[in-house]
C-alpha cells in the first residue's frame, strides 16, 4: 500500500467512527461500546439487534485472523478449519488476510467481516467499536491456552535483567497489543525499567518482526507474545537456543474468535457449536503448540485481567484510544513502505 492509500484508508477509517450510521438512543444500557451497540443484559458485548430485518444471514461468509505474523501464512494453516466450517456451518467460507489490528477491526464494524481472530489487546477494541462477540479460545482437553508476555534477548548479549535494557533499543509490537505493548508499560517499570522514561519503544509491527529484529541486531530486547515465539521456533523460522529469555510474564488468555453482534442468533450459534466440534488435525496441532480444539470462553470473565492491564497503562478501549491507535498504525505502515521503497531503489556506482 503507498503512503497516499495509507493515508486514504485512515482517513475513511476516522470518517467511519466519527460518523456512526444509525445509534441506538433507546439502549438502557451501553457501557464502554460504541453508540452503534447496546448492551441491555450487561454482559460487555453488544446484543443482536431486536429488530430481525437488522439480523444478517449471509450465504458466504468471510473472517480473518489476527495479524500477529505474516497473515499469508494462516490461509494454508487453516485451510482445513475453513474446509470443515463450510460443510458444517453449509455455507461458502472465505479467509481474508489482513494487515493490521485496526483494519481487521474496522472491517468487522463496516460488516465486511462476519467472524474473525483477534489479538488478546485488540479484542477490546473489537468489541467496543466494531461489536465482536468473543466466543471461542484455542486450547487442549486440560484448558484454554494462555501465553506469556516475553522480554528476549540474543543469547550472546551481556543482558542478564530488564534494568540492564536502560538507553537501549527495545522493541515493542504495536499500540494495541497487550505483551507487545500495553503489558510491559505496566509490568516493566515493577522491575526497574520504564517504557518512555528508560528506553523509547520501537514499534516493530508484529511479534515476528520484533523477534527477528532482536535475531539480526536492529533490536537489543524485544517485549513479545511466547505462543508467537514457540510457533516461529517450531516452525523453523528462528533457533530457540539464538535467543535467551530474561522475562516472563504470568499468564494471559490468548487471542479470541468473534462473531459480529448482528449475525442471525440460529447462524451464530451454528457457527459455534461447529467451532467447538472441530478437531485440530496434525499439521494443525504442530503450528498452534499442540492446541486441538476450541474452547468456550467469555469476554467479561476471561478478559478481565487484560481489561485491568489497558486501564491500567492508559489505553482503556474507547473511540479516542482507538482513533490513536489507528493513526499510528496508519503512520507506522506508511514509514515501512517509505523504507522498503527506499531500499529497492538503485544504488550509485561505486
Amino acid at each position: 500500500m503507498t503512503i497516499a492509500k495509507t493515508a486514504a484508508a485512515l482517513a475513511t477509517l476516522v470518517v467511519a467512527f466519527a460518523h456512526p450510521a444509525a445509534a441506538q438512543d433507546s439502549c438502557s444500557n451501553r457501557g464502554q461500546l460504541d453508540t452503534l451497540y447496546c448492551d441491555a443484559d450487561g454482559d460487555l458485548v453488544a446484543d443482536a439487534p431486536k429488530d430481525a430485518s437488522k439480523q444478517r444471514d449471509p450465504s458466504t461468509l468471510v473472517w480473518a485472523y489476527t495479524p500477529v505474523e505474516d497473515p499469508a501464512v494462516y490461509a494454508n494453516v487453516f485451510k482445513p478449519f475453513t474446509e470443515h466450517l463450510a460443510q458444517c456451518v453449509g455455507k461458502r467460507i472465505v479467509y481474508y488476510p489482513v494487515q493490521s489490528n485496526s483494519a481487521e477491526i474496522e472491517a468487522m464494524r463496516s460488516g465486511r467481516l462476519h467472524f474473525a481472530g483477534f489479538s488478546t489487546g485488540p479484542t477490546g477494541f473489537a468489541v467496543n467499536m466494531a461489536g465482536a462477540v468473543p466466543f471461542a479460545a484455542k486450547g487442549t482437553a486440560d484448558a484454554v491456552r494462555g501465553y506469556n508476555l516475553l522480554a528476549v534477548v540474543k543469547a550472546s548479549s551481556p543482558f542478564q535483567k530488564l534494568a540492564d535494557l536502560k538507553d537501549r533499543k527495545v522493541a515493542h509490537t504495536s499500540p494495541s497489543s497487550n505483551s507487545g505493548n500495553l503489558a510491559p508499560r505496566v509490568l516493566f517499570p515493577e522491575l526497574g525499567l520504564k517504557p518512555d522514561a528508560d528506553y523509547k519503544p520501537l514499534m516493530s509491527g508484529g511479534h515476528d518482526k520484533s523477534i527477528l529484529g532482536v535475531a539480526s541486531g536492529d533490536y537489543d530486547m524485544a517485549a513479545v507474545a511466547s505462543d508467537v515465539f514457540e510457533r516461529m521456533a517450531t516452525r523453523g523460522t528462528i533457533k530457540a537456543a539464538e535467543f535467551r529469555e530474561i522475562y516472563r510474564s504470568p499468564v494471559f488468555p490468548t487471542s479470541s474468535f468473534a462473531h459480529a453482534h448482528d449475525l442471525k442468533p440460529e447462524l451464530a450459534k451454528k457457527l459455534k457449536d461447529c467451532f467447538y466440534a472441530f478437531r485440530f488435525p496434525a499439521e494443525m496441532q504442530k503450528e498452534f503448540n499442540g492446541d486441538d480444539r476450541f474452547f468456550p470462553i467469555s469476554y467479561q470473565k476471561d478478559w478481565a485481567v487484560v481489561r485491568e492491564v489497558a486501564e491500567k497503562s492508559g489505553t482503556p478501549y474507547n473511540k479516542a484510544a482507538f482513533e490513536v491507535e489507528s493513526r499510528r498504525e496508519a503512520e507506522a505502515a506508511a514509514r515501512a513502505q517509505q523504507q522498503r521503497q527506499q531500499q529497492q531503489q538503485p544504488q550509485p556506482a561505486k
